[in-house]
């Protein structure tokens, strides 16, 4: 076997080990039903009024969050959501988003 081949087999290893930690980390966020009260895109930051979220320990409430841009691009305000949000950096953030009807 060459090195190539060894290496090749360790990344696909790897790939695979951080395919199933990513799945098993969004496992642990399950969606919260909220509503969009204000976006900043400037400051990259989305104000949602949220249900409970189980995996942060939070009751419902109006808070917040951090969002990547492509999420804050898309979000209107006064649109009902239903979204996963967890602690990046010790920041509260919105993982994922999607509009309910």
């Amino acid at each position: 076997m060459t090195i190539r081949t060894v290496i090749a087999r360790l990344l696909l290893g790897a790939n695979l080990t951080l395919s199933a930690l990513a799945a098993a980390a969004q496992d642990s966020r399950p969606p919260v039903d909220g509503e969009i009260r204000k976006v900043d895109a400037a400051a990259g930051k989305l104000t949602i009024r949220h249900a409970d979220i189980p995996n942060l320990q939070m009751a419902g409430m109006t808070m917040v969050f951090k969002a990547a841009p492509e999420l804050v691009a898309r979000a209107k305000e006064g649109e009902k959501i239903s979204f996963t949000a967890d602690r990046v950096d010790g920041a509260l953030t919105v993982m994922s988003l999607q509009e309910r009807p």
